[in-house]
């Protein structure tokens, strides 16, 4: 059992997760993308290949960029006014006080490159991003994202929710974080009560398959209900790790049954060395038209694109009725069939 972080190519090969042949590769990846798989993670992984381990240990194939992905896929970059901002909708903005993610979560949705001081903002630069929102009215959701929020210290969280508490045109703060999946531990009760907030506060968490599942995640994941703190789901669909009907519906039954309401199945964003996780959209909404009748309702995602380029969300759901022949319906093959 290990209780300690990797965080080197050397630590990786010492746990027999990457070869002797991958360590020159490996190395000049870790130059550009963070290594950190968790304690909790690494005794998760039980091969390399397995849904655990394609999703945190490093292959060379990342370091190959293809013609079609972009450093910035969804344009966060062109959309920043200042440093921690993203103003991509108009009543809505992410705050992001970390930059990069110190537990490195390997394709939440775009990666994460190496920065100094682990991307935190500097104290002055999270005061102004906290006062352009106070000087935006028009702002009435804020979400915390980046790096992921739970991985500030909680001094620094109830700093930044006592702000934004005092912000009257602010009626709603979401964060989104895979810290209660990926490293539990990290979870104190500390950061748990910096939440507290007079605005509605939501929680989005993130998990990719069902083994992330576990005792130490439940824990949390009931603390944050006992808090009173409402929690919607995100996942992304990726190649050989969730993108087969029986893994999908079992992810989102496990959400359901942990009193977390599905919300975000994204499509995986076309970002630098990610080639050997895409799945076509095709495939995709051939995977939620079989879920369909399989699963109650409240386990239904909304399956979303991030247009490249900065222009938001899109659904990407299958159709099932067309108006213009109102007695038929689309079947699981997309072929139409009366009714």
């Amino acid at each position: 059992m290990s209780n300690k972080t990797l965080r080197t190519v050397h630590e990786l090969l010492q746990h027999d997760f990457i070869t002797e042949q991958e360590v020159p590769s490996l190395d000049k990846l870790s130059q550009i993308y963070a290594i950190a798989i968790s304690p909790e993670m690494v005794n998760l992984i039980q091969t390399t290949d397995d849904p655990i381990g394609l999703q945190y240990i490093p292959h060379p194939e990342e370091a190959i960029t293809h013609p079609d992905e972009l450093n910035d896929p969804i344009a966060d970059e062109a959309l920043s006014p200042i440093p921690g901002i993203v103003h991509r909708y108009e009543d809505r903005v992410l705050l992001k006080p970390l930059l990069i993610c110190p537990v490195y979560c390997r394709f939440c949705f775009r990666r994460e490159q190496v920065g100094p001081d682990n991307g935190l903002l500097s104290d002055q630069q999270l005061e102004n991003a906290l006062q352009w929102i106070e000087n935006h009215s028009q702002i009435q959701e804020v979400i915390l994202s980046g790096g992921d929020p739970f991985i500030l210290s909680p001094r620094r969280m109830k700093h930044i929710i006592e702000t934004l508490n005092q912000i009257p045109h602010v009626t709603t703060i979401r964060i989104h974080t895979r810290v209660p999946f990926s490293a539990p531990s990290k979870m104190t009760a500390e950061l748990i009560d910096s939440l507290e907030s007079d605005k509605a506060l939501w929680v989005v968490v993130h998990a990719n398959h069902p083994k992330e599942f576990t005792p130490a995640a439940y824990q949390v994941i009931k603390t944050l209900i006992k808090s009173g703190i409402p929690l919607l789901s995100q996942s992304v669909l990726l190649k050989n790790i969730n993108d087969d009907v029986e893994t999908l519906e079992s992810l989102l039954r496990h959400f359901v049954k942990w009193r977390i309401k599905p919300y975000y199945l994204h499509q995986l964003d076309k970002a630098p060395g990610t080639a050997r996780f895409y799945v076509s959209i095709d495939k995709g909404r051939q995977l939620l038209s079989a879920l369909r009748g399989r699963v109650t309702g409240l386990a239904w995602p909304t399956y979303v694109l991030d247009i490249p380029g900065g222009h938001g969300k899109v659904p990407l759901g299958p159709d099932y009725f067309n108006p213009q022949t109102p007695h038929s319906v689309l079947d699981p093959n997309h072929k139409i069939r009366q009714i």
